[in-house]
């Protein structure tokens, strides 16, 4: 006699690790805090906009997510690396464009992209390069001197820099700065939210970064979160009201 095989249960679905998990971050300069009780969480493919006045934290909150500073205290857990412990498993999957464009004055353009390409383990003559290049508009600049160009140009030559390895997670200062318009388009596609890269923006243009953002953190004076939640969740005119209370 047959014996019914009782149905199984499915399996439970694994929920995807989150691109960043931030608790209770705190950083401190000599005895001045710039960081206060930071905490947030990024979904993995979604895009995180930071907003707030001069001297709200943003650039130090995003050296920090880049492994460049450590936390003074708290938890931060950077594609599933706990921070600053497991700094050296989350670099090489990061994208990071701060306020210097980290590229040797001495090299061309082309060159300095030869050499992070080896830093990162791929050929310097990758067809990438070239794609990135052209992509950002200066194709025809790659064999200059980078500390012959204007400040716009060196600006898309480190974009270039920050996608050589086809980062995970993009953690972008400003990107539009020193750019003109027709610039603006073409950084705008090279950095737009793809399904398997999730991005990190500090930008002072609360419009665009609101439409631009899954998830909204907008730091107050003293390095405070005044918010962090969904984009939707916030207007424009509640992150001016953040940013009319320091001036």
């Amino acid at each position: 006699m047959e014996t019914a095989l009782e149905p199984q249960a499915p399996e439970a679905a694994t929920a995807p690790q989150p691109a960043i998990t931030v608790r209770g971050l705190n950083r401190d300069y000599n005895e001045t805090r710039v960081l206060r009780e930071i905490s947030l969480e990024l979904p993995a493919g979604e895009t995180l906009v930071v907003l707030g006045p001069n001297g709200a934290g943003k650039t130090t909150l995003l050296r920090i997510l880049a492994t460049l500073l450590r936390p003074t205290s708290g938890d931060v857990s950077i594609l599933g690396a706990s921070l600053p412990r497991e700094s050296w498993k989350a670099r090489g999957r990061i994208g990071y464009l701060g306020h210097e464009p980290l590229l040797y004055r001495e090299l061309s353009v082309r060159e300095n992209l030869e050499f992070n390409a080896r830093l990162h383990g791929l050929s310097p003559r990758s067809l990438r390069i070239e794609e990135l290049l052209d992509a950002a508009g200066i194709g025809h600049r790659a064999a200059e001197l980078v500390r012959n160009l204007s400040a716009g140009l060196r600006q898309r030559a480190a974009i270039c820099r920050a996608l050589i390895a086809e980062p995970e997670l993009l953690l972008l200062d400003e990107p539009s700065s020193h750019l003109d318009l027709a610039a603006v388009t073409a950084v705008e596609e090279l950095l737009a939210p793809e399904p398997e890269r999730s991005r990190v923006i500090v930008t002072h243009d609360i419009e665009a970064g609101l439409a631009s953002a899954d998830r909204v953190l907008v730091l107050g004076a003293g390095g405070n979160a005044v918010y962090s939640g969904p984009a939707a969740s916030i207007s424009p005119a509640e992150v001016r009201a953040v940013f009319a209370e320091v001036t």
